[in-house]
Formats: C-alpha cells, sequence, structure tokens
C-alpha cells in the first residue's frame, strides 16, 4: 500500500508540476494580453466563477471517488445515480445565474463589465461537473494517469484558444475579453471529458438497468456531498464576498476603484498564484491520499490511517519550508522573472510563512472527507470565512489599503489549519 501511495503521488506530482507550469504560462499570458486592469476584472469576477463551480459540484466528485475507493458498491449503477442529481443543480445553477448577473455586476462588484463575464459562467458550470465527476472515478480507482493527460491536454487546449481569441476579442473591450476567456473553458473542460471517456475500460457494457438511478445509491452520495459541499460553498463564499466587501469598504472610506482593481490583480493575479505554487504537490498528495484513507478507515486500519496522514503532512512540510524561504528572502527574483514587475513584493514576503501553514490544510482536509467527517472540513472552513470576512472589513476601515485583506487572510489560514489538525488528531487519537 505504501509502494502505491508514493507511486500516486509521483503521477500526481508530475502531472500537477507540469499542469502548474502550463497554468502559471496562461497565467502570464493572459496578462500580458489583457493587461493589469483586464486581470484585475477577471479576478473580480473569479470569485464568482468559483462560488458556482464549488456549488455546481455538490460534492458529488468526492462522494464518487470514496465510494469507489471502499469497492462496496456497483460503480456503473453509481455513476448514473449521482449524473441526474449533477445536471439538476446545474440546471438550477444556470438560471439562478442569469437573475442575479445584473445585481453582481452593478451593484455587488461596482462594475457593468462584469456583467457579460458572470453570465458566460453559466455556460461553463456543466462542463466543469461533468469532467469532475468523471476524475473522481478514476481517483477512487486509484488511477491518476487518465487524470494527468485530461489536465495537460485541457491547458493546452485553453492556453491555444486564448493565444488565438484574445486579441480578437480585445478590441471590442475588456469585458468581453475576461468573458471569452471564462467561455472557453467549455471546449477546454469538453476535451477533458472525452480523454477520461478514452480511459475507461474497453470491457463495460452498459445495461437498461444500470442507466436507472438508485435510491440508495443517491441518498449515501447526497450524505458525503452535502456537508463536504456546504463546507465548500462556506469557502466560496467567502471567496466570492471578498472582491464585493473589499471594493465598498475601500470606496467607502476613499480609495479610487481603478486604484482597489489595480492592487487586487496584483495581489491575486501576480502574488497567491506564486505562493500557491506549491499548492499543485499538496494536491497530489490529497488526491493520492483521500482513497488509500477511505479503504483503510472503512475495515478500522487506524495505525496505517495515521501513518498515512503523517506521511502526506511530512511530504507538503518537505518542499513547502524552502519555497518559503526562497519567497521570503528574493520576492522580487519571481515575480520579475515571471510577470517582469516587482510589484507585490511587500505582500508575498509578509504571506510567504503564512502559506506554509496553507501547504498542509489540504491533506488535513482530504483526511477529514476520507474518513467521512467532512462535517468537522465545513466547521473549519465556516470558521475562517466569518474570520477572514469579519476582518477584511473592520481593517480596511483603517485605511491601509490592501493590507486590510492580507491580514485578514493569514489570521483565517492559521485558525482553519490549526482546527483541522485537532480535529483529525482527535478521530485517530494521536
Amino acid at each position: 500500500m505504501k509502494e502505491k501511495f508514493i507511486n500516486s503521488v509521483i503521477v500526481l506530482l508530475i502531472g500537477g508540476l507540469l499542469t502548474k507550469l502550463l497554468g502559471m504560462f496562461i497565467k502570464i499570458m493572459m496578462s500580458r494580453l489583457i493587461g493589469t486592469e483586464g486581470l484585475g476584472l477577471y479576478m473580480m469576477v473569479l470569485p464568482t466563477f468559483s462560488l458556482f463551480i464549488g456549488i455546481g459540484q455538490f460534492g458529488l466528485p468526492t462522494a464518487l471517488s470514496k465510494l469507489v475507493a471502499e469497492k462496496r458498491k456497483n460503480n456503473i449503477k453509481l455513476f448514473f445515480s449521482i449524473l441526474p442529481i449533477s445536471l439538476f443543480i446545474n440546471l438550477l445553477l444556470i438560471i439562478t445565474i442569469i437573475i442575479i448577473a445584473p445585481v453582481l455586476a452593478n451593484n455587488l462588484l461596482h462594475d457593468p463589465r462584469c456583467y457579460l463575464p458572470i453570465l458566460a459562467i453559466a455556460v461553463v458550470i456543466p462542463f466543469t461537473s461533468l469532467s469532475s465527476i468523471c476524475r473522481s472515478y478514476f481517483f477512487g480507482k486509484e488511477k491518476m494517469v487518465p487524470h494527468v493527460v485530461s489536465n495537460l491536454l485541457e491547458d493546452i487546449v485553453r492556453l491555444t484558444l486564448m493565444i488565438i481569441g484574445i486579441p480578437f476579442f480585445l478590441p471590442k473591450g475588456l469585458e468581453y475579453a475576461v468573458c471569452y476567456i471564462i467561455l472557453s473553458n467549455v471546449i477546454s473542460e469538453g476535451v477533458s471529458i472525452l480523454v477520461l471517456f478514452l480511459f475507461l475500460p474497453k470491457k463495460i457494457q452498459l445495461k437498461k438497468e444500470d442507466l436507472i438511478p438508485k435510491k440508495d445509491y443517491m441518498k449515501e452520495s447526497l450524505s458525503i456531498g452535502i456537508p463536504n459541499t456546504t463546507g465548500r460553498l462556506f469557502g466560496s463564499i467567502g471567496y466570492f464576498l471578498e472582491p464585493i466587501l473589499l471594493t465598498s469598504t475601500l470606496i467607502a472610506v476613499g480609495y479610487p476603484s481603478k486604484y482597489i482593481t489595480i492592487e487586487y490583480g496584483i495581489l491575486s493575479g501576480y502574488v497567491m498564484p506564486l505562493l500557491l505554487l506549491p499548492s499543485f504537490f499538496t494536491m497530489a498528495i490529497s488526491q493520492a491520499l483521500l482513497p488509500i484513507v477511505s479503504r483503510e478507515y472503512s475495515k478500522g486500519n487506524y495505525t496505517s490511517v495515521k501513518k498515512k496522514i503523517k506521511q502526506a503532512i511530512t511530504y507538503s512540510l518537505l518542499i513547502g519550508i524552502p519555497v518559503t524561504i526562497f519567497f521570503i528572502i528574493i520576492p522580487e527574483l519571481p515575480l520579475k522573472i515571471i510577470y517582469h514587475t516587482t510589484e507585490g513584493t511587500a505582500y508575498m514576503r509578509f504571506l510567504a510563512p503564512i502559506c506554509l501553514f496553507q501547504y498542509i490544510q489540504s491533506p488535513l482536509s482530504s483526511a477529514l472527507d476520507a474518513m467521512g467527517k467532512s462535517r468537522d472540513a465545513m466547521i473549519a472552513t465556516a470558521i475562517g470565512v466569518i474570520i477572514r470576512s469579519s476582518l477584511l472589513v473592520i481593517l480596511s476601515l483603517f485605511k491601509i489599503g490592501l493590507w486590510g485583506l492580507i491580514i485578514a487572510i493569514s489570521i483565517n489560514v492559521l485558525a482553519v489549519t490549526f482546527y483541522s489538525l485537532k480535529k483529525v488528531r482527535y478521530h485517530l487519537t494521536f
């Protein structure tokens, strides 16, 4: 089992590294093609995108991965029991987005240019949901190659579409270029889904009864998915509210809208992607950890589960510590090399040690989900969102620019990480 876990981590690590590099290159190309203001506009809409993606998935990918790993159910029937739930939720979300888009753009984000990009989100959500569900099947089977290949092709397609399409839409306005960037996900996610289907076993035979959803399968999937989604929903709502609260509060104390958009673009578009670069490593560990912990915990092998979680945390720190030291000492170097700017060095130096705790947060959350303790992960996220949102508003009133948000982010990360660690220790009685 140890060898299989390490092999899974290695495959996901290689794929995650390539995907992260492609993602960084995509972000670089985007920032150069649409500029700092365009990037800021995209980052203003991105929390809304993340919120609706989180709701659209409804925790069903995690549920499918966990149930497949436990090997207690017919996987085909399980997939077709989850699919109608996903389709129904996505239909409701599409209608909701169409209705609330004008209010979000004009009254909450205070930028009418956000309207078209928000509408584009409605088109993308069903594709991201289906893609995530397909990937989760392979995670449950501990087959990581399909995920890696589909992710790489997805990013290559997205990058190609951006390079070709943005110069065409940019003269029409920044909002059209950002809208196009979001809509390009339809094609890239579609390619990912097709690739995943190619990796399915050739001997699968679909019977009519397999296509009929089973109520007990649906019920168990929802029992896992609902608390998982609620936790993700809290996080997405916090992320969604972030630019709204930031913009409203800073405008109220006298900061101009353009300053907020540009500074938020620097923090969210330049600084945070660099700081979270090691997250591809911790994500690989988390994804490999979930099926193993699910299976061993269901068998009562708690000693094995403890070892795997400790191993996951150790691996995360091994990569996180040297990266953190590097970002503290010379933050201007990666900013200059990648983005051709030194804006954001102070933000980066301050947040670097905080992100060390962020790196171990993902394995802890994955372990809680795998043990069926998604409720604890949900509570941790809720606590973090409340702390982050409250401090963001309070500190911004002191006219310290983006530093109110940065301090709020830091305390949020520390609170969530220590709470999650406490709960994991409690359930395994370390």
